[in-house]
């Protein structure tokens, strides 16, 4: 039997719950820096949730925690899979702690979804690439400037575990003395290790970078356009690359995040060294890399990366 689906239509709904969607979508959007795919998730779920509390009130200050929790069963009943049924629900949860600060109200005073988790669910474990197939996919022989910017590009993710958004946003003077200044979520900026062969990959990049970038271009990594490459090309690029070194498997920016993390942690086991590379906010989000076998306890960087310098000259 296939799920029912919540049909959402906005023009149906009135300003009392259309409203706080659109104020939280632009405090996500211009103070927190989401992507606009997080964005439209966000306004989604949120919708959908309105959609379910409109029958029963007024605006979402009106919403009750009985009637959170009869949405939850509902979305059970809709056989919604315990995953989906948590994202709605901390998407609800993340709405009122906006409202909270933004009408300065007691914390307990309003957030009927408080308190309220979904089912539980295993989580997948992230898939990475062994230590042998990311040398086999970082081994580009090719002198093409584009496949120079490409290695340095995929290098530079697997050393320092960048998101995709961080590799697109770096600038030329973000890397300095071995080490790459990123703007993370939440606008959170962190400071990460480069390794070796990360930094020589960059060097040759940068030899070809004047023919494709004018003078006043910041960003790091540019295209054929002469403007900073987009994400949705470095994906493709990398799926491209994967295909030509013959890797078993899709190739994206994030199995690139996933096997830096794992290759990392097998060797050093330093889970809170991980986090802050990582820039998780907190050791739970770390720590779903915690299924492989730690070795000893090692330096955490230069002593335990794969492709990382053995000593950094000070």
């Amino acid at each position: 039997m296939s799920k029912p689906h919540l049909d959402v239509n906005p023009n149906e709904l009135g300003s009392g719950w259309l409203e706080p969607i659109a104020d939280f979508a632009n405090y996500l959007k211009f103070e927190r820096q989401y992507s606009a795919h997080t964005l439209g998730q966000y306004q989604r779920q949120l919708l959908q949730a309105a959609a379910f509390f409109a029958p029963h009130c007024e605006h979402w200050l009106a919403v009750s925690s009985e009637l959170v929790r009869r949405y939850s069963m509902q979305l059970r009943t809709r056989q919604y899979n315990p995953r989906s049924i948590n994202l709605k629900l901390s998407c609800v949860r993340s709405l009122y702690k906006f409202l909270q600060h933004k009408h300065a109200t007691d914390q307990d005073a309003y957030n009927p979804a408080q308190g309220l988790r979904g089912p539980k669910f295993q989580k997948p474990l992230p898939k990475s690439l062994d230590v042998d197939q990311m040398a086999q996919l970082l081994d580009i022989a090719d002198d093409d400037a584009l496949a120079v910017r490409d290695k340095a590009m995929m290098e530079l993710m697997y050393s320092s575990g960048l998101r995709i958004s961080e590799l697109v946003n770096a600038n030329l003077h973000d890397i300095r003395d071995g080490e790459i200044r990123v703007l993370g979520k939440g606008n959170k900026e962190r400071v990460v290790p480069v390794g070796g062969k990360a930094l020589e990959a960059i060097a040759q990049w940068l030899k070809y970078r004047p023919v494709f970038a004018p003078a006043d271009e910041p960003a790091l990594f540019v295209s054929k356009r002469q403007t900073r490459i987009s994400a949705r090309h470095v994906r493709a690029r990398m799926q491209e690359w994967g295909i030509r070194q013959g890797i078993t498997g899709t190739i994206h920016p994030h199995k690139l995040r996933h096997s830096f993390a794992t290759h990392l942690l097998e060797s050093s086991g330093d889970l809170r060294a991980i986090q802050e590379m990582l820039g998780h906010t907190s050791l739970s989000a770390t720590q779903v890399y915690t299924h492989v076998d730690f070795g000893h306890l090692a330096k955490v960087y230069d002593n335990a990366h794969p492709r990382a310098r053995k000593q950094r000259k000070g």
